[in-house]
């Protein structure tokens, strides 16, 4: 298994498709590599694979820039200062790229880019030097929507706010893991998976939880391949949206379950009092779960010991800068 130690835990190293002027080459229209701290960060424990798609389709470096264009009802991709019309190479690089992955967990795409935006991305009137009319998805960043709804993408933007940041990290380790497990073909494996992530799943999705609990239950004998398809599909869904601070609470107040009658009722008066801040915004999340953690620990709790909730990615992936944008999640 491809791993990461994080000096705690073992972390399937993610595959993840990422625009290649972010770090990677000097791909830009006008020549240029755009920095980008967030995927530095990330080599470490990410398996990469920068695409241009602009490069791909014959355009040079430093070149003419592109954007999309709307002629009547249809929207086409062109490079105005020398005429040419790139909508159907672009759509053909698109789907015979997105075609050959084989297995991907995530995508950091540059935003706003005519080629690679997931969303905000100039739409202007098919006239010269015209405003824009509109904003959507790049022609490549559309595709990769399209084909993979159910993964975590995201641009280079939108990964500044913390918590969307959080989200794809949590998810693109969570589907990692399922990969290799997937790729063990083994049930008892599927089901230690379920268990490990009982506490992460209540706390974005306990309808989702249940579901891929009878899944894994599989009363009806499926064959693995098929039980790991819909596993699939459903650990997807119960991950795409960000958890919920009421679900975190209600998952917080489930461990403490477990420490009950082992804290000292003023260690857990202290803690309640955490949970109550957290519920009115005045501390974040990792507060009141670190001072769960501490016990964990502590008591050598082993369920939760090994319950991904506490530890969703690598610890040194974790960073506390937000830059306020980027608020919209969906």
């Amino acid at each position: 298994m491809n791993t990461v130690d994080s000096g705690r835990r073992f972390f399937s190293r993610p595959r993840v498709v990422v625009s290649k002027c972010l770090g990677f080459d000097a791909v830009r229209y006008n020549g240029a590599i755009i920095p980008c701290e967030f995927v530095d960060r990330l080599r470490g424990t990410v398996d990469f694979f920068p695409v241009c798609p602009e490069m791909e389709i014959g355009l040079g470096t430093p070149r003419d820039p592109i954007h999309i264009a709307r002629r009547g009802n249809k929207d086409i991709l062109i490079q105005p200062a020398t005429g040419r019309e790139l909508t159907e190479s672009m759509n053909r690089f698109s789907e015979k790229f997105l075609s050959s992955l084989t297995a991907v967990d995530g995508f950091i795409l540059k935003s706003r880019s005519p080629s690679c935006g997931i969303k905000e991305v100039k739409i202007h009137s098919d006239k010269e030097k015209s405003p824009a009319v509109g904003k959507g998805p790049g022609f490549f960043g559309g595709k990769v929507l399209e084909s993979y709804p159910g993964l975590a993408i995201e641009d280079e933007g939108r990964l500044l706010n913390l918590k969307i940041r959080e989200h794809f990290l949590t998810r693109i380790f969570a589907f990692a893991a399922f990969r290799e497990i997937r790729k063990s073909g083994s049930m008892g494996q599927l089901v230690q998976f379920q268990a490990q992530n009982k506490l992460l799943l209540m706390s974005y999705s306990q309808k989702e939880m249940r579901l891929l609990g009878k899944i894994v239950a599989n009363h009806e004998k499926q064959p693995f391949e098929k039980v790991a398809t819909e596993y699939a599909l459903h650990l997807q869904m119960a991950l795409l949206k960000p958890s919920r601070d009421s679900n975190n609470i209600n998952t917080l107040m489930h461990a403490l379950g477990y420490f009950s009658k082992k804290v000292p009722p003023r260690e857990k008066k202290y803690f309640l009092g955490m949970l109550e801040k957290y519920r009115n915004k005045r501390v974040m999340l990792p507060v009141p779960v670190g001072i769960l953690r501490g016990w964990v620990y502590r008591f050598e709790e082993p369920y939760l010991m090994g319950q991904t909730f506490f530890e969703p990615y690598p610890e040194e992936l974790v960073e506390i800068f937000d830059s306020g944008r980027g608020r919209e999640i969906g």
